[in-house]
């Protein structure tokens, strides 16, 4: 049977079907947490039952088999002969302990599965490995011709299976970052920014650190912010002092674009030192947003056009 059945297809429609994936198969490992409903684990957690269905068949089957064995039951409920054969099945998978996935697919269920399989009768037993079919049988077969089977294909594939995915532990915690954490939870946007900015001394490439410490500077900054601000700044256009605090209320208050405007209009209307300032500050609050935001780069162009 092997090469004689394309599984790609089903697997692309099985894929257009969920989300993409966010890391490694959990279920793959075997220091996975507790297997959801239709999944069987064997001693130390690995998996050696599974529910298939024409949604999970890629995940489940195709990308499962590029490092582990699956042999997939099609069964029905109806089937009597099916009720002989799935139980010894299920009795190998236990004793395998995951050296072997057995995949019970209900054809009822997940008619896909069974026509790309193009079972004609039922029970219908399929060796998957590197995401295609190796070798079959149908009908009920004894307890000893199966595990003679299963030991034949694993002698003959087991060498051509890549290992599985290695479990995703915890990043590591930089404990510098964590104590400038603790000081910012605390409320110290001093302590805080100086911490990161040792970071930065430190490691002068390190992005996140640089970020964080500008983050840390406006906070301090704008812990004493008046409530009034931006009223008593639209009151006096032309105050850069009260511009400046007016709009670092705004971005404090989630209305960046208002600030910049705010600070571009005062570039327009000051010179010498105060321009300076005022270029200064939205330079500094430009600076806390992502550079390829929209936002950002309208309000460096505005910037520049008033220099300019």
């Amino acid at each position: 049977m092997a090469g004689a059945v394309d599984l790609s297809a089903l697997k692309a429609k099985a894929d257009a079907g969920r989300p993409a994936p966010s890391g490694p198969d959990p279920a793959a490992r075997s220091d996975a947490p507790a297997p959801g409903p239709g999944v069987d684990a064997g001693p130390g957690g690995a998996v050696t039952v599974i529910d298939v269905t024409d949604e999970t068949f890629g995940a489940e089957v195709v990308e499962r088999s590029a490092h582990t064995l699956v042999v997939v039951d099609l069964w029905a409920e109806w089937c009597q002969p099916c009720k002989q054969l799935s139980p010894v099945l299920e009795k190998l998978a236990a004793e395998a302990a995951g050296d072997w996935v057995l995949a019970k697919v209900d054809v009822d269920a997940a008619p896909g599965i069974a026509q790309a399989f193009r079972a004609q009768s039922i029970p219908m037993v399929v060796a998957v490995a590197g995401g295609r079919p190796v070798d079959a049988f149908a009908g009920v077969q004894p307890e000893a011709v199966v595990r003679d089977w299963l030991a034949q294909i694993l002698e003959q594939v087991g060498p051509s299976l890549g290992p599985a995915p290695e479990a995703a532990g915890p990043e590591p915690v930089d404990p510098r970052v964590e104590a400038a954490e603790s000081l910012a939870d605390e409320g110290d946007y001093a302590g805080a920014r100086a911490a990161y900015e040792a970071i930065v001394h430190a490691e002068p490439g390190n992005r996140e650190a640089a970020a964080a410490a500008r983050q840390m500077a406006f906070l301090e900054r704008t812990a004493t912010v008046e409530p009034d601000a931006v009223e008593r700044a639209d009151a006096a256009p032309r105050d850069v002092a009260l511009g400046l605090a007016a709009a670092d209320a705004e971005v404090l208050a989630q209305r960046p674009a208002a600030a910049f405007a705010r600070l571009i209009a005062l570039v327009k209307s000051t010179a010498g030192d105060e321009r300076a300032d005022v270029r200064t500050r939205l330079v500094e609050l430009l600076d806390l947003f992502d550079p390829a935001d929209p936002l950002v780069l309208d309000a460096r162009r505005g910037l520049a056009a008033a220099l300019y």
